[in-house]
């Protein structure tokens, strides 16, 4: 018997009033999941906030519905049935999985809500035998099945161009901050910073193996120091940053990601060829650095390359000087 499987029911196996009492607390859900995207959204993005705001009220009023059939149909104690309970029913995001990946999938997924509950809706619809029930649940299925329209209106209301820009730019401006420029800071450092270690023990010993052990400390402790340093440089209240935690992330794993980079060719046994191919990781992965600055933080394409691919071709030389003597 495998646990939490075998207690779960089938939908087929719900009578009426279950999958009432199921709707019933599904509508309890989204609306809860609506409200807590619009407190999550409300200080920077309050035209969103609203949208979500009218989808939670919406909600409200079928569960409302919901609740005068059963109390007509079946009286007012309604059995506790949940999603979980339900093999095969559809589930919900945890609210911390989507709102850490932006405005837009979180409209993404309250599309995804909609169209789940649409189904669910027609499914429980087929499943009784009762006119008022099934008028009721034909209802809310196309409910469901226009609240895209309802939240394109709501959209209309509360969310014009001017502002749905101004939201967009907001959004493109927090992920800057939060993800790009912390991270690209961390694949400069890891990249550059571990070139003279990791060739001046190449040159020096000219052991692939050993070259790579030092370019794998070399990387992570670096990613390591930069995770720590950026989380701890600030903590993103005044500065609009964002979370220090995931700042501290990106700069960390990116450092981490530059140094090994052109660390891991060493692992092939044969010197010459490893260098070969460490040469040419660095290659790109100076090249990419450059378009990502031009590409995401504006900085012009001369510049970014004077910055980076010159400033890696010394220290690399640097490094190889120093193992060659």
């Amino acid at each position: 018997m495998i646990p939490g499987v075998s207690s779960r029911r089938n939908f087929k196996e719900l009578s009426e009033q279950e999958i009432i009492a199921l709707a019933i607390s599904s509508e309890e859900d989204d609306a809860r999941i609506y409200r807590t995207y619009a407190e999550r959204l409300r200080a920077e993005f309050p035209a969103s906030a609203a949208i979500f705001d009218g989808m939670a009220e919406e909600e409200d009023e079928h569960r409302r519905r919901l609740i005068d059939l059963h109390e007509t149909r079946f009286g007012p104690t309604i059995p506790l049935i949940r999603r979980e309970h339900v093999a095969g029913f559809y589930a919900r995001r945890p609210v911390w999985l989507v709102e850490n990946l932006g405005l837009d999938r979180i409209r993404q997924e309250a599309a995804a809500m909609e169209r789940d509950a649409q189904r669910f809706y027609e499914a429980a619809a087929a499943r009784t035998s009762d006119a008022s029930t099934r008028k009721l649940l034909g209802d809310l299925a196309a409910a469901e099945a226009g609240h895209e329209q309802s939240a394109h209106d709501l959209a209309d209301q509360h969310l014009g161009q001017e502002a749905r820009a101004d939201e967009d730019d907001e959004a493109h401006r927090q992920f800057i901050l939060t993800w790009v420029q912390p991270g690209l800071a961390g694949l400069m450092d890891g990249s550059v910073s571990t070139l003279a270690p990791i060739f001046a023990t190449a040159f020096a010993t000219q052991d692939p193996w050993t070259t790579f052990l030092v370019g794998l400390a070399a990387s992570i402790g670096a990613g390591i120091s930069m995770g720590f340093t950026e989380a701890a440089s600030d903590d993103g209240q005044i500065s609009g940053r964002g979370s220090p935690v995931k700042r501290g992330f990106a700069s960390g794993i990116m450092t981490t990601v530059g140094g090994l980079g052109h660390a891991l060719p060493y692992l092939i046994p044969h010197f010459w060829t490893a260098t070969t191919i460490a040469m040419i990781v660095v290659f790109v992965e100076l090249w990419a650095i450059v378009w990502i600055q031009n590409r995401f933080m504006d900085t012009p394409f001369m510049r970014a390359t004077f910055q980076v691919v010159l400033g890696g071709a010394l220290v690399f030389a640097a490094g190889a000087l120093i193992g060659s003597g």
